[in-house]
């Protein structure tokens, strides 16, 4: 097996694993938790908590989910043919836009099929809570973290600033 081809089943490997992990636990929520139950994993400040989101990020609410999901659906796919055709590109980018791929997949996955997608990891302190989320959020936003990273490392980046 060349290189190229160890890199492109690495990236392969986490696309897939990120999508079948998110789906995996929003079926393990949707199948043993009542909506809008909450069950305690570490106190108050981690808890799953089963809810299900008919907007966007953040609770963010748009009247026309068709088109969201459309866009949602054209972004991934583009995001898939620039991942394709630089498969030759530096493994750590590659990993960060598969992570990416990977969360946009799962989400879109749930919009497609169900309408709405599944959130469940709810942190916080107290009356202080962050957006409850899933792991597919998760993933875009550590892709996204890393792809920041990627792109300021970036000595060919750089030079052509």
């Amino acid at each position: 097996m060349t290189k190229q081809q160890k890199s492109l089943l690495i990236t392969f490997f986490v696309l897939f694993a990120i999508i079948l992990f998110d789906q995996y636990t929003k079926y393990l929520i949707k199948t043993s938790m009542n909506i809008g139950q909450s069950i305690k994993i570490i106190g108050n400040f981690i808890r799953f908590t089963y809810v299900e989101n008919t907007g966007i990020a953040f609770g963010i609410h748009l009247n026309n989910t068709y088109l969201f999901t459309g866009l949602s659906l054209l972004a991934s796919t583009i995001l898939a043919i620039y991942l394709y055709k630089n498969r030759e590109e530096h493994m750590f980018l590659k990993v960060s836009l598969a992570m990416i791929l990977g969360g946009a997949f799962g989400n879109l996955i749930d919009r497609i099929f169900f309408g709405k997608v599944v959130d469940f990891l709810d942190i916080g302190i107290g009356g202080l809570r962050w957006w409850i989320f899933n792991v597919a959020d998760s993933a875009v936003v550590v892709g996204m973290f890393f792809l920041i990273i990627y792109l300021y490392r970036c000595d060919k980046c750089i030079k052509n600033e």
